[in-house]
């Protein structure tokens, strides 16, 4: 699959958006991949994952398991995992900081794989190698649908990407004044608040 086979899909779920966008990293953006329009659509999120799945194989082999940063990678997550034969847990935010919850382990010796949406900073998935990196787990690296950095991106170990683009970013003192004039939105999940596990 071709960085133009993955942005048709975003582009055909209505998730390639134009405006003015604060991203998960705090960055801003004329451009945002809205995954959630694309991951509502199950048989779009299927070819994306199974994709992305044989990237992961031709890499790494065989995965035990996939560990993805909620709330926006439990999908596609979830879907690489089903196409990899793997199970999928994930990280979730606790006191501010990601960590496995729901009586989620990683095994001694196994084999796991971060799976991410969207790379633009990497900070997700830098996070995610945090919470598990005292497991006694192997882990090959990360892989992502959409790197937005075009490799840039230090996630902190090797990033396998299905689609690797540039788009455009600015830090927040360094907005250009065509953006100054339109109101930001803040689209991404990471300030969202989650309750303890129950």
């Amino acid at each position: 699959m071709t960085n133009d086979d993955v942005l048709s899909i975003f582009k055909s779920a209505g998730g390639l958006l134009e405006g003015h966008f604060i991203l998960t990293s705090g960055r801003h953006s004329r451009t945002f991949l809205q995954k959630a329009f694309v991951f509502m659509d199950p048989p779009a999120t299927e070819k994306l994952c199974q994709a992305l799945a044989a990237k992961i194989k031709e890499r790494w082999g065989h995965v035990d398991y996939v560990v993805s940063p909620a709330v926006g990678a439990v999908i596609p997550g979830y879907e690489t995992a089903r196409h990899l034969g793997a199970k999928a847990v994930y990280v979730e935010r606790e006191e501010g900081k990601f960590r496995l919850r729901r009586g989620f382990t990683l095994p001694a010796e196994a084999r796991v794989v971060i799976v991410e949406d969207i790379v633009s900073t990497g900070i997700s998935v830098r996070e995610t190698l945090e919470a598990i990196k005292d497991a006694p787990c192997v882990i090959l690296g990360a892989a992502v649908i959409v790197d937005r950095s075009a490799g840039r991106a230090d996630v902190g170990c090797e990033l396998v990407a299905l689609a690797s683009i540039e788009v455009e970013s600015f830090a927040p003192d360094e907005i250009p004044d065509d953006l100054k004039g339109i109101p930001a939105i803040k689209p991404g999940s990471r300030a969202l608040s989650q309750s303890p596990a129950s």
